[in-house]
């Protein structure tokens, strides 16, 4: 599998009400600071395998880039801040689950490791 291939296979173990519970110790900073350790000091190379799959995925391709062009270019000042607030919130989205699913895939790979 191709670093930008990203496959989304969620584990029997993990129901819904458990994924519930770990996102809710997630909301503990404490219990968030490691992690944001661990993702610090592998930033550059997350980065690399976000961008590739947001790539893969068509995310850079013309039909955004025409947004960006049109966001930029409304001529209404407010209507203008609208549109490009709409879309870096859009991106924001898509790189927020494109990033989930790549520590899902690493989380998958580092737990093959183990077994």
């Amino acid at each position: 599998m191709g670093e930008a291939e990203i496959v989304l296979r969620v584990p029997e173990r993990f129901d819904s009400q458990r994924i519930d519970a770990a996102l809710d110790a997630l909301a503990d900073r404490e219990r968030l600071r490691e992690a944001e350790s661990l993702v610090a000091t592998a930033a550059p190379r997350l980065q690399r395998v976000l961008t590739e799959a947001m790539d893969a995925g068509g995310w850079f391709e013309e039909a955004h880039l025409a947004e960006v062009q049109r966001a930029a270019t409304v001529e209404e000042p407010a209507e203008r801040v609208t549109a490009v607030r709409t879309l870096l919130a859009e991106e924001a989205r898509m790189g927020m689950m494109v990033g989930v699913a790549v520590g899902w895939a690493l989380f998958e790979e580092l737990a093959e490791q183990e077994d």
